[in-house]
Formats: C-alpha cells, structure tokens, sequence
C-alpha cells in the first residue's frame, strides 16, 4: 500500500495558513478528505518521464553521490558535483566538479584535491563556483577529511578551479563569526552576499548572511542547544534559494518545512506543503521544485517522498512526481530545472544522476 501525502499536494489547496483563525482540528479534517483524490490526480498527471544515469563522466568512470547541481549562466551547460565516482573525495586524485553539454557529455573538470566531503553547492551569476563541506563534528562520513585537515569550510573557484576565498578553518569546528561546522548549503545573491547554511545533520543549526567579501552581517538561529522546533530556528537546514523577491527560502528538513526569511532576516512564512525538503529549486518564473527524498516510514510519517512542483509565490503546489523506490535508500536530495523545465537529479541513496524530461506543458 502507498503512503498517501496530505492534500497539500493537490492542486487547488494550501495548507491552513500559519496564522489562521481557525480551530486546529477543523482545518486538518478540512484538508484530509480530498487527500487520496488530490495525490491519484498528481500520480496521473505527473508530466516528466524519467532518464536513469543521464550524464557521462571522463574515462566512463562511475556518477558518485550528486550533491550540487547547477545551470551555468551560459544556458547551455549544467555544472553537476559529485562525490569522486563514491560518496568521498577524501584522499581522491578525481575531479568532482564537472560541466556538461546538453547531451550529458563533460566539457570540463575541475575540484580535484581541494573536498572532502563537498555538499552545499551554488554558481554565481559571474560563473564562480561555491561548496561547502558538509560533514559536522563528530560525524563518520568527515573522519577521512577531518584525519587530513580538511572540513567545515566554504570554497569560492573560478570556472577553471581556481580558488579565490576559503571561509571557516580548516578541520576546525566552531560557531563564532570565523568558524563552521559542517556548513550544508549555500546560495549567492545577485549583488554578491551570500548565505550559508550552517550546519548539516548534527551541526550549528544556524543560518548566516556574509558580505560579497567574507564578512558576517546576519546570523539566524544557532547558539547553545541551537536545534528547534520555534519560528525562526532550525534542525537540519539542508538548502537554500532566493526568489525573484529576493526572499530567502530555507530547506528546514529536520522540521519538514521550508521557512522563507527577507533579506534582512525578517521570517516571513512557513510552508509544510512541501513535504521533508532535501533541495530546494526556484526557477526565472519563481516555479519552486522541492526534492523529499526522505518522507515515509522513519521520518515525516504519511507522505510520500518525490518532487513537489509549485508557485514561489503563492506556495501552492501544483505537480508530484512520485518515487517508487522508498525501499533503496534515501533517495533525491539536490535538483535543479534548465529553461525547457526539465529536473536534474541526484538520488544520493542510489548513487545515481537523473533528468526528468517535460514532456507537456
């Protein structure tokens, strides 16, 4: 039996707004009963079909786990980065940053010696390259990073490779102004701040505004005991975007929902619509797509995981694309649409690259 998703996915409803005048008990029986019509409707109107695999790395060598992908400011390239042909580049001699043709072939590469464990990933207007390591304190996925001095910092490159900003210390963990630890996700504003997300599972659960040269000027949650369920705190910010409004979209998976902040920090809404949100996308058109590669039995019970389509403007959701292989791990986590609105995807639980094509409108 699958799991039925509430009916925020279907099209037409929103959830109860946040602030709403209403008993809690009414709303959610409001929105439960056309939950199996609304999620039978998505399955059947899912306009993408599926490519496994898509995309060939040098040598014919394997996809390891996509944790970044981006279209390149040209149009006709998408930047994708993966883990060294596994899920860790420590030690590795392999580039993990490759750009790719509209065919999936790789025109160049670049990255090699310079990760870890990369996780957060951005490409700026100017075609520069931004990771994050994501691994936090303590966890074993850092260790082989940790042993030789790398981790809990944020790269800026070049379109060749060449590094042109470190933030954070390397292999150091921390929460001040100068430290990170194990930042997952950053997003660059068009005139040149940016934003980092730290950190991953286990992290500083904070969210924090830099200068276009490296200096802190806003920090979001975060401090002593930082995991929250409040308004305006986090456990797990996994992602970020901004909208054409230049609202901040945060991917607060470990609290299944996308908190949305101004520029300033102000939080503006919360949306659960979304399911447990991995990645984040927001096109040119402010057509969000939300990667719940995590939703089921072990965590946010009753939903079903895939890629929810919607308006960044409104928050209504308006296409599902579903995921039938909840039994082989976790499954999307990073994603990003091309002009043409087709998905790529990476399912990091099965090590694998997809493009989901549109074939209607």
């Amino acid at each position: 039996m699958v799991s039925l998703p509430l009916s925020q996915s279907q099209p037409g409803l929103r959830p109860c707004p946040r602030r709403a005048f209403i008993l809690p008990a009414l709303c959610s029986l409001a929105l439960l009963l056309p939950a199996a019509a609304g999620f039978a409707q998505n399955v059947a109107d899912n306009p993408y079909q599926v490519i496994y695999n898509w995309g060939r790395l040098p040598g014919g060598r394997d996809m390891g786990v996509v944790t970044g992908v981006h279209p390149d400011p040209d149009g006709e390239h998408l930047w994708v980065m993966e883990r060294c042909s596994a899920n860790q580049c420590a030690g590795s001699s392999l580039d993990p940053i490759h750009q790719l043709d509209r065919d999936g072939n790789v025109v160049k590469s670049l990255g090699a010696g310079l990760f870890a464990w990369p996780h957060g990933f951005d490409v700026d207007e100017q075609g520069n390259i931004w990771v994050t390591e994501g691994a936090p304190e303590g966890d074993a996925r850092g260790g082989p990073g940790f042993e030789r001095g790398m981790g809990h910092q944020v790269i800026k490159l070049n379109p060749d490779g060449e590094v042109l900003m470190r933030l954070g210390e390397a292999g150091v963990p921390g929460d001040d102004a100068t430290h990170f630890n194990g930042p997952a996700a950053i997003v660059v504003a068009p005139g040149g701040e940016f934003w980092v997300a730290d950190g991953h599972r286990g992290g500083n659960n904070r969210v924090l505004k830099f200068s276009a040269d490296g200096r802190l000027l806003l920090q979001l949650g975060g401090g002593i005991d930082s995991l929250s369920r409040e308004s305006g705190y986090f456990n797990d910010p996994h992602d970020l975007k901004i909208d054409s409004q230049g609202r901040l979209f945060v991917a607060d998976r470990g609290n299944n929902r996308i908190q949305i902040f101004s520029q300033d920090g102000e939080l503006l809404d919360i949306w659960t619509q979304f399911g447990r949100p991995s990645g984040i996308w927001i096109d040119a058109n402010d057509r969000i797509f939300v990667a719940d590669g995590m939703s089921g039995r072990q965590w946010n019970r009753g939903w079903q995981r895939g890629i929810r389509i919607g308006d960044a403007r409104t928050g209504w959701v308006t296409e599902f694309i579903p995921d039938y292989e909840v039994e082989n791990g976790s499954g999307i986590e990073f994603l990003a649409s091309d002009r043409e609105g087709n998905i790529y995807a990476g399912q990091v639980g099965r090590q694998r690259f997809e493009k989901y094509v549109r074939f209607r409108p």
